[in-house]
This record gives C-alpha cells, structure tokens and sequence, in this order.
C-alpha cells in the first residue's frame, strides 16, 4: 500500500478526492482505490477496458501521473459533475437580452464549479448611444460587477467556488477604466481581468506613437501607447491586476487558426479558448521520474517519461468522451477539437535533484528540453490514436500541419500526422496545480520555484486544539533522507531569492514547447523599482511567452506569507508579534461594561424594523467587535435571530480576523428575492444583516472600508510576519495564503481562489 510521504497529503486526500457516501462514510478506503476508481472510469469507454485500466493505474500510482482535481474527484462517481476544469463562454452580444442570456449560460456553469472566461471587448463603451431607447450605454464594466454578483450568489448557495476571468481588448474606449477597476478593493473579488494586447500596441509603445481606442470601426479616443501601457504598469505595480495577454502571439500559434479565434482565456490563464471552449488538465510529475537524484550522474528517465505521455494522453482524450458539460454547446466544442492540456509539476524538485539552480541558464536548457520531449511524445501518441480512432472532426491536415505551432515540430512527428491525423488539437498546458501538487507529497507545483523548503502548519484537531507539522518540499525531503543533517546546497532555491528574470527565463523556456500557455506567477520584491518592473513585462513580450502575471506586494491584496529562509522555519507565531491576540484557546472575556452602536433595520419585506446593538472591546487603544444583539417585534424572527447573534458573538469573542462574518452574511441569497435598499440591490435580511455589521466595522476602524479587509495596522488583529502581513486562508483560517500560478492559495487546506 502506497505510503503517504507527508500527514499534509493524505488529509489533502481525505478531504477533496476521497470518495464518501452522503453521511461522510469513505468509500475509497485508501488512495490506490482512489487511483483504481480514475482507471476504471477513463477506460470504461475503450473496447479493451480491462487492459487500459491496467495501463492507466499503472501512470497514476506513486503520482507519477496527477489528472486534475476535478478528474480525481469526480471520475467513477456517478455524480453529476463535470470533469473539465475552466471554460471560456460563448461571445457576449452587445445587446440587453444577449448579455443576460450569457449570464443564465455563466450561472449554470459556475453552477457545476466551472471557472469561466469572458471577453467583454464586445459591449459598447460607456455613453455610447443605445438606438431605440433614448439612452446611453453603461458600458462593459457595469455588466462585469453583474457577473461578480451572480458569482457570489452561486457560491453562497453551496457551489464550488469557482473564478471568473475578465478580458478586454487594449483599443477599447472603455481600457483605461477597466485598468483602474481593481483599485477598488471592494469591486470584481470574484474575477481576475487581464488586457488583451497586440502586437501593433507594442510597437506603439516601443515607438511612443498614438494609439486609437475604437469600437465598431469608429475611433472614440486617441491616447499616447506609452502612457496607456504605463497606466496598465502602474495597475499591476500598485495591486497586481491586470494581467497581460499577448493575444496576436495566442492567434499567431493556435493550431486550429484556420478554424477558430480566441479572445480570452480561463482563469489562471494557461488555456486561451474559443467561444465555448473547455478546458481538460492533468501534469506528468517529474519529481517522480528522476533516477539517482542528488548523484553526479542524476537525469531524468526519459524512456519512462515517454511511456508515461503516452498513457497520460489516452487517459486524457478518454475524459472528453466520459465528462458531462454544463452546456450543449460545451460539449460540441470539446468532441469536435478533443482539446487536452498535458502539463508537467514538480520541476523545480526534478532540477533540485539533478543539482540545476532553478532559474539559470541551465536551468532553462534542461527545462526546454524536458518540455520538447513531453510535447514530441505527446503528439505521437495522439497520432497513433488518430490511427486507431481517427482524428479530431475538424482536422485538416495542411492547415493543420502549416499553422504556427507546429513549425518547429520534429519531421517525424509531422509525418506521423501527415499519414494518420491527429487525435487531439491541442495538447499541451501547464495549469496550475497546488492541490494536487500538495496531494503528491508536497512537491513544487507546477513550474513555480520551490516556495518555501519547509514551513510549520498548524493544524486544527477534532478537540478543537492545534498541534503543528512541520510541511517539508519533496525534494528537500528526499536530500533529508539520503544525506541526514548536511546543509542543502546552493542550487536548492526558493520562490523568496529569485530575481524576476530568473522567473520569465524559466516561463519563456517552458513556453517553446507549450501549445496552450502556461499559468506562472512572477514574484517581485515589493522594493522593486516601477522601471524594473515595467522590464519584466517587455521582456516577457520580447522572449516569447504568451502572457504575463507579476505579484508584488501590495496595501490592496495584502502581502503573501514570509519565510525565513536562514532557519527554513515557519511564519513568526501570533502570540510573538506586536499585534492582538489571533487564536486563542479560550475565548475574550466580557468586562462590566462595553462600548457600543444600536442601528435600526428596516426591511421592506417584514412589518416590523429590526434594531441591531453591536458592543465593542477596547484592545491597545482600538476597538474590535465583541458581541451583538437583534431584537424586533415580529416572531416570526425569533429563533434564528436568537440563534444567530449567539454564532456571531461566540465568533467575535474567539478574537483573530472576524471581517469574514460580514462576507458569509452578505453573500446569502433569498430564493423569494431580496430588496433594492439605498440604491443597492441587498439578497436577503442576512445580507442586510451583514452590511449593518460593515458599516459598524468601518466606523470604529475595524475594517479600512467597504468590501475591504483590515486596515494596514499593526494592531489589527493581523499577523504580522516579519515587515508584511499575511492574508488568513478563508477556508480553514491558517495564515498560509501565498499567490502561486496567478492564485492565491493555502499551503495549509489547498484553497485557491481559482477553484
């Protein structure tokens, strides 16, 4: 029986990919029945099932082969999920009944956990004329922040979360506001937004000429290309968003150019899609494949890798014929392309143990190398099952074989489509994989650096007390066990000592063999200079890559966890800093008496006003919530306001971060409608509740302002690690948060942002 290589992992399985009964009864009794139940499910749909389910379990014990979440969670279920991950949704129409009828399409896809993509350089901009109606258009932004409200609504009413990407063309008239949009720390949390830039726009910046934002062939504006591309910069610098996507290159190298145009991509960005394009991931462990690691002799298996692609590839284009689709039109454009987005994770580990320094030079070699013997394998295993099953309903082999991709593609892959075809359009994608990279004993993920070599997790027991566990990288685990106590030598590097450049070599070299793109995050100290910065972004342009992602701390999304890299030790503990209690084991007591509001609720649907207290405890000179009360003279009440003022209070005097009360409370949706309130649409009393809570929290300084967290404040119930603050993880409270591949996530839970 396989032997998880860290507590971490196998809690990572129980809680997300174990298969239960309804009353939490596990079904899977351990992961190699985990890994049976994938192999059965994704070789039901061959003749010989038996003899591809050998094969597939084969490629995925000890995680040499890591199908994506959603694929190890829901294949073989008989749930009514779906095993892709993102989707891009179909062109938004720039009229009333188009957009919303888009919007039923977005909800029922979220509905299922899917993240989405959307273009919204379609919608005419701001103050266009509306024929027919005597009005003027509100432009692509205010039918975004209906898309971020329908996200929450899905996701309050039990969905999987799910992420939303948000794209719009760099010659929109609407760019320079959809630039600014998250300044707002309280606007779009549930999108990330990235421009979409053109080849003519960088040699408009290059040349500091002007640049026209047009729309429907009529030039609205005239800016200087320069200054716009500064004002994208300086979004980025100031709060990490938006991204760039460097969409011509995209369209330039598209397989199917001849038969499709992608305008956005999925979420984290390693998918650039058409209209109703999905998206299917899974990554080839390299961590797993390397022989003799840390000798002088230590490769990876290449003979290995190649069998490995080629049952990763067959497993893949089974799970376009064994997933369900959220959409009919989904599941039209997956079987008529068989698209799949074959990655890799663990490769910072793999280079650790073959004694590279990620990042270098021969780093980069090695990389490009590894990644053009995934991409050649990949391709003639997908020929070879054109030759037994037949190509993708759309191939065409001299469009195919002239597109851009596929010009640097070795003559014998070339000729094996050339005789047989091809089973899938595209195949390569490097996703990101947190999850399932923590799941397969903690190794690096994706193609990020290693982000910490170790850190201490705390973890919360069934008693309710926390114990710590030390989280080990794989590879440092692996030199632990091989040479005891001696020190890691100077190749082993972390995420906190790269320079960017360090990171946009490692992208562009990956990206050479990348038919799909690549989700990566370039960290970026927060003293970086904004030259420098902008630097990283033309040189990411100018060396390849399809996109670019920076996260560089910042006073709108807090700051990642910090790591003291000399002790390769844990965040500082909370009872160690200048700040309030975080965690503690008994709750705040009550003083005699307390400071406090009482604010009058009026709800339109009830006859009665509800009248809210809200008390306050004075801690170091700030005031933090303690308790509330709701009265009112309707009955009908009573119970749940009793009931729930007694959960927050107990929450409140627990201490620690309690602005997520106010998240929880205004994201709950009423099925018999909510209330339009002081302008605002409000879902339901709770939601009203929960914004009577905001408003205290902002008026005593508990929180920095609507929609915000805590203020930038030492005494804010904040951890304080090291010079930065780190974010509380909102799925199981640990102060883990760190951004990887454009997300971020919990090294603690495995909780991302984007699913």
């Amino acid at each position: 029986m396989t032997r998880f290589t860290a507590p971490i992992s196998e809690q990572i399985w129980d809680m997300k990919y174990r298969l239960k009964e309804a009353d939490g009864t596990p079904v899977d009794e351990s992961v190699e029945d985990t890994w049976r139940r994938i192999a059965r499910a994704l070789a039901s749909v061959e003749a010989e099932s038996d003899r591809f389910e050998g094969e597939f379990l084969e490629a995925l014990e000890d995680f040499k082969f890591l199908p994506a979440g959603r694929i190890v969670a829901g294949a073989g279920t008989d749930r009514s999920v779906t095993l892709f991950n993102c989707f891009v949704m179909g062109t938004v129409p720039d009229s009333l009944s188009g957009i919303f009828e888009h919007l039923r399409e977005a909800a029922l896809t979220m509905q299922q956990g899917g993240g989405i993509g959307y273009d919204f350089s379609t919608i005419r901009p701001k103050g266009a004329v509306v024929k027919g109606v005597a009005a003027d258009a509100s432009g692509p932004l205010s039918f975004m922040d209906v898309w971020d409200a329908m996200c929450r609504t899905i996701m309050s009413a039990g969905a999987r979360r799910g992420a939303m990407m948000a794209t719009l063309r760099c010659d929109h008239p609407d760019i320079e506001d959809f630039i600014e949009a998250k300044s707002d720390a309280a606007r779009l949390r549930n999108f990330n937004v990235s421009v979409l830039v053109t080849d003519p726009f960088m040699e408009a910046v290059k040349a500091d000429g002007p640049w026209e934002l047009v729309f429907d062939g009529r030039v609205m504006k005239t800016v200087q290309a320069r200054d716009l591309w500064n004002r994208i910069m300086r979004a980025t610098y100031d709060y990490a968003e938006p991204g760039v996507i460097f969409i011509d290159r995209i369209n330039q190298l598209n397989n199917l150019a001849y038969c499709e145009e992608i305008a956005a991509t999925n979420p984290c960005g390693e998918q650039p899609l058409p209209p109703y394009g999905a998206c299917l991931l899974g990554s080839v462990n390299l961590a797993r494949l390397v022989k003799e690691p840390f000798a002088a002799d230590a490769r990876l298996d290449d003979a290995a890798l190649e069998t490995l692609v080629a049952s990763a590839v067959r497993m893949m284009d089974n799970v376009v014929d064994a997933s369900r689709f959220p959409l009919e039109q989904q599941a039209q454009e997956a079987q008529a392309k068989r698209r799949i987005g074959l990655g890799v994770t663990g490769l910072a580990d793999a280079l650790a143990m073959v004694n590279v320094r990620y990042g270098s030079e021969e780093a980069a070699r090695l990389t490009e190398d590894w990644m053009h013997r995934i991409a050649r394998a990949a391709y003639l295993a997908s020929a070879h099952l054109a030759a037994e099953k037949g190509a993708f309903p759309l191939f065409d082999a001299e469009k195919y074989l002239a597109s851009g991709a596929l010009a640097s593609m070795d003559e014998d892959v070339r000729e094996a489509i050339r005789t047989h075809g091809i089973r899938n359009a595209l195949l390569t994608s490097v996703a990101p994989t947190g999850t399932i990279s923590l799941f397969a004993g903690n190794v690096s993920s994706g193609i990020e650096p290693v982000f910490a070599h170790a850190y201490t997790r705390k973890v919360l027991q069934k008693d309710g007390s926390r114990t710590e566990e030390e989280v080990v990288d794989y590879a440092v685990q692996m030199w632990r066990e091989r040479m005891g106590d001696a020190a890691l030598p100077d190749h082993f590097v972390s995420a906190q000592t790269l320079a960017p450049m360090d990171h946009v070599r490692m992208q562009a070299a990956a990206q050479k063999w990348v038919d799909s793109s690549i989700s990566k995050t370039i960290n970026c100290p927060e003293d970086i200079g904004f030259e420098a910065f902008k630097d990283v972004y033309m040189e990411a342009y100018e060396s390849g890559c399809k996109g670019c992602t920076t996260y560089r701390p910042n006073a709108v999304t807090g700051s990642v966890l910090s790591v003291s890299e000399a002790a390769d030790a844990a965040p500082v503990e909370a009872a160690e800093t200048d700040g309030d209690v975080i965690y503690m084991s008994e709750p705040l007591s009550r003083p005699q008496s307390l400071e406090g509001n009482t604010y009058k609720l009026k709800w339109p649907m009830s006859e009665h006003a509800l009248y809210i207290t809200i008390n306050d405890l004075v801690q170091a000179g700030h005031r933090r919530p303690f308790e509330i009360f709701v009265n009112s003279k309707n009955m009908e009440h009573f119970a749940w306001t009793v009931a729930l003022t007694r959960m927050i209070s107990a929450v409140f005097r627990r201490g620690g971060d309690v602005s997520f009360v106010v998240g929880e409370l205004k994201a709950v949706f009423d099925p018999r409608g909510g209330a339009w309130m002081e302008g605002k649409y409000v879902p339901s009393i709770l939601a009203a509740i929960g914004g009577v809570i905001e408003r205290h929290m902002i008026a005593t300084g508990f929180l920095a302002g609507e929609g915000m967290g805590l203020p930038a404040d030492p005494q804010a119930q904040v951890v304080a690690v090291g010079a930065t603050q780190a974010k509380a993880c909102p799925s199981c409270g640990a102060y883990d948060m760190r951004m990887v591949e454009g997300c971020m996530t919990c090294a603690s839970c495995g909780h991302s942002k984007c699913g």
